[in-house]
């Protein structure tokens, strides 16, 4: 058996990195349904994937700074949806301290919701929960929906962990340019990757990512700026390297790479800064002609 066979695998790996935060006693989050939603198959591939366990950090952080970023976003902005895009075995509408009126929509291929509700089965959001079963590489499917829910909120939050890196410039180019489209979306926050951090992950796990024909594609050179044309400017930017420190999440050797940040020049510290992060971006003005001469298919 291949350690990742399909997309959703890595559903159940990043549910194992939660467990295993979970169990911890000095935990920085709590995900009581992660073991569960894990199952047998998410150890077994945080196990057997080379350095697997090492790099719970990134995933462990990565889920902690989203929470962050998500309640800071709902109490600031008045959020009335969150809008969860390949929403995976995301247990936050349960988990987190959320407000009883916001509505929150899981979307995502029919096997990964019906298993994860299944699993939850009996348990109660803190929220308005609902699961939408969409393929989201389904251009006109997905611009449907979209252009439904962008008219049934005014301050929604899209979030997109772990989605992008799957993605080609091209269709995450179409999916900013839908969900700009759609009117109804405020602000967006994903994880980033950089080319330079693809590359060492293509090393570590390419071979194993694509056999499950989920290998990792998208870094922009251009970070954060590669959503401009699409109607996203960055509000802020949290790099991986300083949240692993602030949470006492660090990787081994985390050290080495803040030596290495504070001997460089300004520029080469600010590529180490932005090797990883996670970004919120808010809809920005733009020019009717220059959406529609953005990428048309997911």
């Amino acid at each position: 058996m291949a350690l990742i066979e399909h997309i959703s695998d890595t559903a159940r790996w990043v549910a194992e990195y939660r467990a295993m935060e979970t169990d911890r006693p000095d935990a920085i989050f709590r995900d009581p349904y992660a073991r569960r939603l894990a199952g047998d198959r998410g150890r077994e591939i945080v196990t057997t994937l080379p350095q697997g366990q090492a790099t719970a950090w990134a995933m462990i952080v990565r889920t902690a700074v989203l929470d962050e970023i998500i309640l800071g976003t709902i109490a600031r902005e008045n959020t009335d949806l969150v809008l969860n895009l390949a929403a995976g075995l995301d247990a936050r509408p349960w988990r987190l301290e959320l407000p009883s009126a916001l509505r929150w929509v899981d979307v995502d291929l029919p096997a990964i919701l019906e298993y994860k509700s299944n699993i939850l089965a009996g348990e109660r959001p803190a929220c308005r929960y609902e699961a939408i079963t969409t393929d989201l590489t389904d251009a006109a499917a997905r611009a449907a929906l979209f252009a439904q829910l962008g008219t049934q909120a005014q301050r929604a939050l899209v979030v997109t962990e772990g989605l992008l890196i799957y993605l080609t410039s091209d269709q995450v180019g179409a999916l900013a340019r839908d969900l700009y489209s759609a009117g109804g979306f405020h602000w967006w926050t994903s994880d980033l990757a950089s080319p330079r951090l693809l590359k060492m992950l293509e090393r570590r796990w390419g071979s194993a990512l694509h056999a499950g024909r989920a290998p990792f594609r998208f870094g922009p050179a251009e970070g954060t700026a590669f959503f401009a044309p699409f109607g996203w400017r960055e509000a802020s930017f949290r790099s991986s390297l300083e949240e692993a420190h602030r949470l006492h999440r660090e990787m081994r050797l985390a050290w080495l790479w803040r030596l290495m940040a504070r001997i460089s020049p300004k520029k080469q510290r600010e590529e180490y800064r932005r090797m990883s992060g996670y970004v919120l971006l808010e809809r920005s003005a733009l020019p009717a002609a220059t959406l529609a001469a953005s990428p048309a298919a997911l």
